[in-house]
């Protein structure tokens, strides 16, 4: 499925309705330039899933981890990590065996880890504009 969002808050309300439509141990693999809005996309998939805290990006600490919401979200960043090995290092298996929603930013640092994953993919159109692309994964109907 494709979508255009017109600002970061419409990619919010988008991750927040394909929330909806996740169940214990989905894998969601995000693909896009720096700025793209991935976080933005996790943002409303934490607001989906009813997590109350403040959600930011992982890049320093690799994972954070948001327990409060009908599912735990593991929000996972990639981009310092040179390989799939390093992942699998942190403990990428113990993730995905704790029956939650694990989010991976950067997932092209390691593609064969997330064969089977949700591909989100998010370009520029413009400086508001977003193109996001789902495929894989269960389909579900926006209304943006």
């Amino acid at each position: 499925m494709e979508y255009v969002t017109g600002s970061p808050e419409e990619t919010e309300a988008l991750g927040k309705q394909f929330a909806e439509t996740l169940l214990p141990g989905d894998v969601i693999a995000f693909y896009g330039d720096l700025g793209a809005g991935k976080t933005a996309f996790t943002r409303g998939i934490a607001d989906g899933l009813g997590i109350s805290e403040r959600v930011t990006s992982p890049t320093y600490t690799i994972v954070n981890e948001y327990l409060s919401g009908r599912l735990p979200l593991f929000h996972f960043d990639l981009y310092r990590l040179s390989s799939s090995d390093d992942l699998f290092d942190i403990g990428w298996e113990d993730y995905l065996e704790r029956g939650g929603v694990c989010a991976v930013e950067w997932s092209e640092r390691a593609p064969d880890a997330l064969e089977q994953a949700i591909r989100v993919d998010i370009r520029r159109i413009d400086d508001q504009k977003r193109r996001i692309t789902i495929t894989g994964g269960r389909s579900f109907d926006s209304g943006i």
